[in-house]
Protein backbone atom coordinates (compact mmCIF):
# COMPACT_ATOMS: atom_id res chain seq x y z
CA UNK A 1 0.00 0.00 0.00
CA UNK A 2 1.42 3.36 -1.01
CA UNK A 3 0.97 5.80 1.88
CA UNK A 4 2.47 8.76 0.03
CA UNK A 5 -0.86 9.70 -1.50
CA UNK A 6 -3.46 11.59 0.48
CA UNK A 7 -6.23 9.43 -1.01
CA UNK A 8 -4.85 6.49 0.98
CA UNK A 9 -4.41 8.44 4.21
CA UNK A 10 -7.64 10.43 3.76
CA UNK A 11 -9.80 8.21 1.52
CA UNK A 12 -12.96 10.36 1.79
CA UNK A 13 -11.13 13.41 0.47
CA UNK A 14 -9.81 11.68 -2.61
CA UNK A 15 -6.66 13.20 -4.04
CA UNK A 16 -6.89 16.50 -2.16
CA UNK A 17 -3.42 16.59 -0.64
CA UNK A 18 -3.04 20.25 -1.57
CA UNK A 19 -6.21 21.15 0.35
CA UNK A 20 -5.17 19.12 3.38
CA UNK A 21 -1.73 20.77 3.26
CA UNK A 22 -3.27 24.23 3.20
CA UNK A 23 -5.56 23.42 6.13
CA UNK A 24 -2.67 21.99 8.14
CA UNK A 25 -0.39 24.91 7.30
CA UNK A 26 -2.80 27.79 7.79
CA UNK A 27 -5.50 26.56 10.16
CA UNK A 28 -4.92 23.36 12.12
CA UNK A 29 -1.23 23.59 13.09
CA UNK A 30 -1.29 27.28 14.03
CA UNK A 31 -4.62 26.93 15.88
CA UNK A 32 -3.32 24.01 17.94
CA UNK A 33 -0.22 25.91 19.00
CA UNK A 34 -2.05 29.16 19.58
CA UNK A 35 -4.45 27.30 21.87
CA UNK A 36 -1.96 24.98 23.62
CA UNK A 37 0.94 27.38 24.14
CA UNK A 38 -0.61 30.80 23.62
CA UNK A 39 -3.57 30.10 25.89
CA UNK A 40 -3.28 26.92 28.00
CA UNK A 41 0.43 27.00 28.83
CA UNK A 42 0.46 30.77 29.25
CA UNK A 43 -2.61 30.74 31.52
CA UNK A 44 -1.30 27.84 33.61
CA UNK A 45 2.08 29.59 33.88
CA UNK A 46 0.34 32.61 35.40
CA UNK A 47 -1.30 30.51 38.14
CA UNK A 48 1.23 27.70 38.60
CA UNK A 49 4.96 27.35 38.38
CA UNK A 50 5.89 27.76 34.67
CA UNK A 51 7.69 24.40 34.73
CA UNK A 52 4.54 22.68 36.03
CA UNK A 53 2.51 24.46 33.36
CA UNK A 54 4.92 23.14 30.71
CA UNK A 55 4.58 19.56 32.00
CA UNK A 56 0.79 19.72 32.30
CA UNK A 57 0.39 21.23 28.83
CA UNK A 58 2.69 18.58 27.33
CA UNK A 59 0.72 15.80 29.03
CA UNK A 60 -2.58 17.24 27.79
CA UNK A 61 -1.21 17.54 24.26
CA UNK A 62 -0.03 13.92 24.37
CA UNK A 63 -3.22 12.57 25.93
CA UNK A 64 -5.37 14.21 23.26
CA UNK A 65 -3.71 11.86 20.76
CA UNK A 66 -4.28 8.66 22.78
CA UNK A 67 -7.79 7.94 21.37
CA UNK A 68 -6.17 7.50 17.94
CA UNK A 69 -4.54 4.32 19.31
CA UNK A 70 -1.64 5.15 16.98
CA UNK A 71 1.53 4.63 19.02
CA UNK A 72 3.71 6.55 16.54
CA UNK A 73 1.35 9.54 16.65
CA UNK A 74 1.21 9.46 20.46
CA UNK A 75 5.00 9.30 20.75
CA UNK A 76 5.41 12.05 18.15
CA UNK A 77 2.95 14.19 20.11
CA UNK A 78 4.99 13.61 23.28
CA UNK A 79 8.30 14.50 21.63
CA UNK A 80 6.89 17.49 19.74
CA UNK A 81 4.96 18.61 22.82
CA UNK A 82 8.19 18.62 24.82
CA UNK A 83 10.00 20.50 22.04
CA UNK A 84 7.33 23.12 21.35
CA UNK A 85 6.35 23.47 25.01
CA UNK A 86 10.00 23.77 26.02
CA UNK A 87 10.63 26.40 23.39
CA UNK A 88 7.59 28.34 24.54
CA UNK A 89 8.69 27.97 28.17
CA UNK A 90 12.09 29.49 27.34
CA UNK A 91 11.04 31.92 24.59
CA UNK A 92 7.34 32.84 24.86
CA UNK A 93 7.90 35.79 22.54
CA UNK A 94 8.77 33.30 19.78
CA UNK A 95 5.23 31.88 19.59
CA UNK A 96 4.94 32.75 15.86
CA UNK A 97 8.00 30.59 15.09
CA UNK A 98 6.54 27.74 17.16
CA UNK A 99 3.25 28.08 15.25
CA UNK A 100 5.13 27.86 11.96
CA UNK A 101 7.12 24.85 13.14
CA UNK A 102 3.95 22.99 14.12
CA UNK A 103 2.23 23.88 10.84
CA UNK A 104 5.18 22.64 8.77
CA UNK A 105 5.48 19.48 10.89
CA UNK A 106 1.79 18.64 10.41
CA UNK A 107 1.90 19.07 6.63
CA UNK A 108 5.14 17.12 6.35
CA UNK A 109 4.11 14.27 8.66
CA UNK A 110 0.57 13.80 7.39
CA UNK A 111 0.70 14.72 3.70
CA UNK A 112 4.13 15.34 2.22
CA UNK A 113 6.17 12.52 3.84
CA UNK A 114 3.81 10.27 5.84
CA UNK A 115 5.23 7.08 7.31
Amino acid sequence: MDYRHSSVVFPRLGNAGWLISLLLLFVIGPAEEFFRRGYVQRTLSETLNPNKAFIITTLIYTLVHVPSLNLMLILAALVCGVAWGGLYRLFPEKLPAILLSHALWDAAAFVWFPL
